[in-house]
């Protein structure tokens, strides 16, 4: 099948590839092995997801030599009307050693016993079996953590990936529209996922990475918590946090909203998770230390002795993701050292949670870092409680 669904140019992904090779470089790798879905449709154009399930990999030398795709022989048409790369190689998936295929492809590259490989030892695509197993074929070669190493290459965004971001986040709004307009006393959570959900994909919205993550009542203080069969009474908050999705390009909504008129603890909750994301978000900004933003987001919350209720990071960099996860290898946390820079995207948010009380707000947006500043894509940002 010729490729018709690749949604990169052949020159965008030489731009790539030169600078995962300079990068390779730097760090004294003789070649990577591209393990991670993220970086295989990033540096090679091939979308998909099955990595977790069905090993592959592309092997891509630190010389100009062209890239070799490994893929299971059930997905072949998958790569072929995706990727850019054309020396493709197949196995059978439990009668074809898929180590000693990657082996074979490495020999021929000319790639010594003796060499450093780079791998994303830190993505879901690599379970222990797999790595243990391409650890034993591939020795004495020595297997470097290349997660860090290729994912600050996907930090800044181009323009025109951002305008891919832009429409994920158009996708995201019709959800954030639905949450809003669709939620009635007695639907259960999951009847409300559905109709998030379903005005996301008929926007054209992409499947997204992690499932649709919505709590309420007694359940808002789980800030993972995906729909139960919950009915959804008057006086809860009921939050949720979603994904519009472009071209694999995640855009990552985020509200609490009320029921009716929620009680006065609660609403003392959203006000003061309002004040800690207006402070991480005043100190958002050019060539700022990302560990700032999460200290100032703090500060409204140790003035009223409530900082042990923040118990995730303040944000985080979004992008090309599949499942199970959609975060990027930027961490906008305490005892990180990166600096913001301009084309940066990420995730800011502000969560509060009271298992005690079985209370939690969750309140938030995605963002890019602009030379003017920042500018939301997808979310409500800090605005008052909705209460529907």
């Amino acid at each position: 099948m010729a490729r018709r669904f690749g949604a990169f140019s052949h020159k965008v992904i030489e731009e790539r590839l030169a600078r995962a090779r300079a990068a390779m470089a730097a760090h004294k790798l003789d070649a990577c092995l591209l393990i991670a879905p993220e970086h295989l449709y990033y540096f090679t154009g091939y979308d998909t997801w099955v990595g977790v399930n069905s090993p592959q990999l592309a092997v891509v030398t630190r010389s100009d030599q062209a890239p070799v795709l490994i893929v299971r022989n059930v997905d072949l048409s998958l790569a072929t009307e995706s990727t850019v790369i054309e020396d493709i190689r197949t196995y059978h998936l439990h009668t074809d050693s898929f180590p000693a295929l990657v082996q074979q492809v490495l020999r021929e590259c000319g790639i010594g016993r003796r060499a450093r490989l780079g791998i994303e030892l830190q993505s879901y695509a690599i379970p222990a079996s797999l790595g243990r197993s391409l650890a034993d074929a591939l020795a004495p070669q020595e297997l470097i953590d290349s997660t860090e190493i290729l994912g600050a290459l996907r930090l800044i965004k181009s323009e025109a990936e951002i305008a891919l971001l832009e429409k994920a986040g158009a996708y995201a709004a019709r959800g954030l529209e639905a949450l809003c307009k669709k939620l009635k006393p007695g639907m259960t959570e999951i009847a409300l996922a559905a109709r998030i959900e379903h005005a996301m994909r008929k926007a054209g919205s992409d499947y997204w990475s992690i499932p649709t993550e919505l709590a309420s009542g007694v359940r808002s203080a789980g800030g993972h918590g995906t729909p139960r069969e919950k009915e959804i009474e008057p006086g809860d908050l009921v939050h949720a946090e979603f994904a519009g999705v472009c071209e694999r390009y995640h855009a990552t909504a985020l509200q609490t909203v009320a029921l009716g008129k929620p009680g006065k603890r609660a609403r003392d909750l959203y006000r003061l998770g309002i004040e800690s994301l207006e402070a991480g978000i005043a100190a958002v900004k050019v060539d700022a230390p990302v560990a700032e933003a999460e200290e100032a987001s703090l500060v409204p919350l140790r003035r009223e002795g409530l900082e042990k209720a923040a118990m995730m990071r303040f944000g985080y960099g979004i992008g090309i993701a599949y499942p199970p996860i959609w975060l990027e290898t930027l961490q906008i946390a305490r005892g990180f050292d990166t600096r913001l820079r301009p084309g940066m995207v990420f995730v800011l948010h502000s969560c509060l949670e009271l298992p005690d009380e079985e209370l939690g707000v969750v309140q938030g947006g995605t963002y890019v870092m602009e030379e003017a500043g920042l500018r939301m894509l997808a979310g409500a940002g800090p605005v008052p409680l909705l209460q529907v």
